[in-house]
């Protein structure tokens, strides 16, 4: 299992959820990981729990919405580790509200997050996988991209990732960058958990009725976003640019 040995990934958000998930995949497959986070503790424990594998890491308490925290941590990533060859635009946050209800911040914080975030990130990483003729960026969007009551804004800006990660690809392919997204559906992770919260259903109540709808009979794990991440990282996925998959047991799309 050395898929990504002599690799160094960046994945934004990486201290939990589906970020950790990649995180854990990417290093077991033999990359140099880095973090990016604004969770202190998550991102500590997280790395802890890395580098007692053995595995080689790099975490920085950094938010993807500071251009300056960002540019500065893609530098030092690639003085420690000698590159970045993949990117996983992965921070994100929820701020759900019906439309009538919904705050300038709430509008505000979700686009800088999921929006300004990859493109500072991105936009950082580029010139040294341009340098290197090569790079795998990789962002990851939702099904809510198709619309989802409730998240006009997350929908917005999952849907502008999209967007993004298609005209990445024009711009960047003849340098060896592929950009693709990869589009979750219902996963369990602490944001699914936030969600039956403000909802005010049981989460275990939340999970069976989104399994009721999905074809394959079961709820999304961090890990099955994780091996789509790996499939459009992998240096045999050169000709694979510009795409969406929607990982969420069912047609989606």
């Amino acid at each position: 299992m050395n898929q990504f040995t002599g690799r160094t990934a960046l994945v934004t958000g990486g201290s939990r959820g589906i970020g950790k998930a990649i995180v854990k995949r990417f290093a077991e497959e033999g990359a140099k990981v880095a973090i990016i986070d604004v969770n202190e503790q998550a991102l500590s424990e997280t790395a802890v729990e890395l580098r007692e594998k053995g595995y080689p890491v790099y975490s920085k308490v950094a938010s993807v919405t500071d251009r300056e925290q960002i540019e500065q941590a893609v530098r030092e990533i690639v003085e420690i580790f000698g590159s970045i060859d993949i990117l996983v635009n992965n921070a994100g946050v929820i701020r759900d509200n019906m439309l009538f209800k919904m705050t300038d911040d709430d509008w505000t914080t979700v686009m800088d997050v999921h929006l300004k975030g990859a493109f500072y990130a991105t936009r950082a990483v580029q010139q040294y996988m341009v340098k290197n003729q090569y790079g795998r960026i990789i962002n990851i969007s939702s099904t809510s991209a198709l619309g989802n009551r409730g998240q006009a804004n997350y929908a917005t800006a999952k849907a502008g990732l999209q967007g993004f990660t298609k005209t990445l690809s024009l711009e960047l392919g003849k340098f060896g960058i592929t950009a693709n997204a990869v589009a979750p559906g219902f996963i369990e992770t602490d944001m699914t958990k936030a969600t039956a919260e403000r909802m005010g259903i049981p989460f275990e109540n939340f999970v069976k009725d989104r399994i009721s709808k999905i074809p394959v009979a079961r709820s999304g794990k961090p890990e099955d976003i994780a091996n789509t991440a790996a499939f459009f990282a992998d240096e045999l996925s050169g000709f694979v640019s510009g795409q969406v998959i929607y990982v969420a047991g069912g047609p989606k799309n």
